[in-house]
């Protein structure tokens, strides 16, 4: 594959890009917020977006991808549509949540930091989420999940597998 197919860029991504280029701007003391708001967008940081972002902002993608790999928020494959954030900090993990870790990897197959095959599940594990009170906490979808167990999580993944997503966890 050529370089030029790898940083291809459709119209509407270019619109898409230049909506938030205009909303900044475009001045390269915003990179970070354009940053995040092209993740909000598509989910992860895709290069060809970013390709199209170094040429319109004049900086080099070196420049770029320096400032984006700093900041652990930026991703660079795309995420699945169910986000799991397992907290191992200190009151986590006294509380069992690397067990909670565990159980997920092996219930989706994937490890810490990977998607599975069908863009169904990603798993990430953090320093800490902040939510010490109600350890262990996995963040699922953006919401909360405090006092849990492997019984909990194993039900809340079986609905996320059924696609039940507007159940609200009891």
């Amino acid at each position: 594959m050529t370089q030029e197919l790898l940083y291809e860029i459709n119209d509407k991504q270019k619109t898409k890009i230049n909506k938030i280029l205009k909303t900044y701007e475009r001045e390269k003391g915003n990179l970070i917020s354009i940053l995040q708001k092209i993740q909000e967008t598509y989910q992860y940081l895709p290069s060809n977006v970013l390709y199209y972002l170094s040429r319109k902002l004049k900086i080099s993608l070196a420049e770029i991808y320096s400032i984006a790999t700093f900041y652990t928020q930026f991703k660079f494959k795309k995420l699945g549509k169910n986000i799991l954030i397992c907290c191992d900090g200190t009151a986590c993990h006294v509380k069992g949540g690397p067990h909670l870790l565990y159980f997920v990897e092996n219930e989706l197959g994937i490890r810490a930091g990977k998607t599975t095959d069908d863009l169904l599940f990603s798993i990430e594990s953090v320093a800490c989420l902040g939510c010490c009170a109600i350890s262990p906490v996995c963040v699922i979808n953006g919401q909360i999940y405090g006092d849990l167990t492997i019984k909990k999580l194993k039900r809340i993944l079986k609905d996320l597998k059924e696609d039940k997503t507007n159940q609200i966890f009891k």
